[in-house]
């Protein structure tokens, strides 16, 4: 079957489902803002409880992240993904699910050529940039203060 660069895109247009653009904008802003302001609330009760606000903000990603980590391993966090899209993937939240998610894929290859090893398949090269970013931002503003 001979068909063009337009034919093709013609045809995969006709054999593609509409996308529901506003429903999906709306469940990724409400369940990303619920996701925040989750966030917002443990900021609160942790301050309620007498936590500094920048002790109360360690805590809220402390928390946010084991919440996330649990509902990957039990399957929610696919499901809240599939229904949100990109609402699920707040910085933090999202980081955590997919740090956990390729160590569940590889768990039966045991713990260290499995679990240990892939979980540093995201993370790895997002801790090495950070750092490294942390290293060139923080000899930039010594030099210039």
């Amino acid at each position: 079957m001979d068909m063009n660069a337009e034919q093709y895109g013609n045809y995969v247009q006709s054999m593609s489902p509409p996308s529901p653009l506003g429903w999906d904008l709306l469940r990724a802003f409400f369940v990303g803002g619920a996701i925040c302001a989750l966030g917002q609330g443990l900021m609160q009760l942790y301050q309620t409880w007498g936590a500094s606000e920048a002790d109360a903000a360690a805590w809220c990603s402390v928390t946010l992240i084991a919440l996330s980590a649990l509902a990957t391993g039990l399957g929610w966090y696919d499901d809240l993904a599939r229904f949100a899209g990109a609402g699920s993937l707040v910085p933090i939240t999202g980081f955590s699910n997919a740090v956990a998610s390729p160590a569940l894929e590889f768990k039966t290859e045991g713990w260290v050529t499995g679990m240990a090893v892939k979980i540093f398949t995201i993370a790895g090269p997002v801790l090495v940039f950070g750092t490294a970013a942390s290293v060139i931002y923080g000899g930039i503003l010594c030099l210039t203060r």
